[in-house]
This record gives structure tokens, sequence and C-alpha cells, in this order.
């Protein structure tokens, strides 16, 4: 069982795996301040000093009944049950931006690539000019008989 759990755990797959998820745990500290530190701000600018992560509805009011509270941590402290919608916003929004930013990534790791070329499958009759198959030894066209060849 150990000799089978080492070969998993040395296998490439398990090591890009590991490494993807260490270097995801710091590209996400890296997003949340982004959406955070930089995008939130001017876009609650724009939307007249709307601050999303303290945007919640009171479901159930406080032990004592108050239902006024300036964040959803206020309320929770005090017993009271909240939706906090403003969290989900502000959640959405950074997936969109990881995702976003995961695609450009993979883009520009697929164009740096080398495209694998395909061998090819037909070539043309030097007769007649007509496509015919790679391994053809003669031309159905033509008849044009192609000695010893068996590729371009």
């Amino acid at each position: 069982m150990w000799k089978e759990f080492k070969e998993f755990a040395i296998k490439g797959n398990a090591i890009d795996l590991a490494v993807g998820v260490i270097i995801g745990a710091a590209f996400t500290g890296i997003i949340n301040s982004l959406v955070k530190d930089i995008i939130m701000p001017p876009l609650s600018l724009l939307m007249g000093g709307l601050d999303f992560s303290n945007k919640f509805m009171i479901l159930r009011a406080a032990k004592d009944g108050s239902m006024n509270f300036n964040t959803p941590a206020d309320a929770a402290k005090a017993g009271a049950i909240t939706l906090n919608y403003g969290n989900f916003i502000t959640l959405a929004i950074n997936f969109l931006i990881v995702a976003g930013a995961v695609f450009l990534i993979v883009r520009a790791i697929n164009r740096l690539k080398q495209p694998k070329h395909a061998e090819p499958i037909i070539k043309d009759c030097p007769a007649c000019a007509m496509t015919i198959p790679i391994k053809a030894t003669r031309c159905p066209h033509c008849t044009t008989e192609f000695a010893g060849q068996t590729g371009a």
C-alpha cells in the first residue's frame, strides 16, 4: 500500500495538482485584494457610495427586538438572523474576476504551445495533379504508377 501511495504522490499529475492548489491559494489573496481594494471602491463611488459588503436583510430581529444595525456583524452579535446578500455580490464579483484571469492565463499558455502539425494524408499525382491518398502506389485517375513510393 505504501508503494502505491508513493507512486501516486510522485506522479506528475499529483505534483501538478499540489502546485496548482498552492498557487491558487496565493492567487485568491491577490484577487480578494483586487476586488476589495481596487474594483469595489470605484464601483461604490459610481453607485453613490454603495458598499456591497455591508448590505444585508434582517430575517429575524435581535433578542432585544432591535432591527437597526450598521453591519451584518453587529446584527449577528445582537442575535439577529440576517441574509447577507452584499457579501454574495462581492463573492460573485470575485468569482468573475478569478474566472476571467484563469481564462486569460490558459489562453496565453495555449498560444505559447507549439501547434502540432498533422502528418499529411493526401498528395497530388505528379502526372495529372489530382489529389490522391498519401499511401497510394497508383493514381486512380490517370493510372500512373509510383514505383517504390509509399509517401509524398
